[in-house]
């Protein structure tokens, strides 16, 4: 009995070991890792689903590491005013090489609580010749990687006097 105590003990020791290295190999592999950028290339309208306009987003990848980003999947959510206005998520995915980049067109569909809550904003708030956005996208590598999350955000602006003469 005295004996499968030690053992355990010593295989329990080696097994919390083991898992240390792994995590630390881990984070070393990942030391130089830069988070990709994505910026947003499209933005139209396509026929929906249903009474929800559907619309078509174009993302540009660029994958500044020397390993081939694999995305497994991708979804994303633009606000503007910080109201969701569309959301969106895809699968069919291309990979994108190693210190390369590519296109990803994405479909999604308009938020109407969301859309209605903006104009019930704009209304209120008077006229105005910039709208603040934010597009938040998450792209899921697949595996034990984590997923990769980027935010942007900026202004729309109008031409001075709404575009009249």
């Amino acid at each position: 009995m005295n004996q499968k105590i030690p053992i355990l003990k010593l295989f329990l020791g080696s097994g919390i070991l083991v898992l240390f290295l792994c995590c630390t190999a881990c984070s070393v592999l990942k030391q130089d890792y830069e988070t990709p950028v994505v910026s947003v290339t499209s933005f139209k309208a396509v026929p929906g689903q249903g009474m929800a306009p559907g619309f078509e987003v174009g993302l540009h990848v660029v994958n500044p590491n020397r390993s081939d980003l694999d995305l497994v999947g991708i979804s994303y959510t633009l606000s503007i005013e910080n109201h969701k206005i569309f959301t969106g998520v895809s699968n069919d995915l291309p990979l994108v090489p190693g210190y390369g980049e590519e296109d990803i067109l994405l479909k999604g569909s308009l938020s109407l609580l969301g859309s209605m809550n903006l104009f019930s904003d704009l209304i209120r708030g008077g006229s105005r010749d910039k709208l603040s956005y934010r597009l938040d996208v998450k792209l899921d590598t697949g595996g034990f990687s984590p997923m990769i999350r980027v935010s942007k955000k900026g202004e729309f602006s109008f031409p001075a006097g709404g575009g009249q003469n």
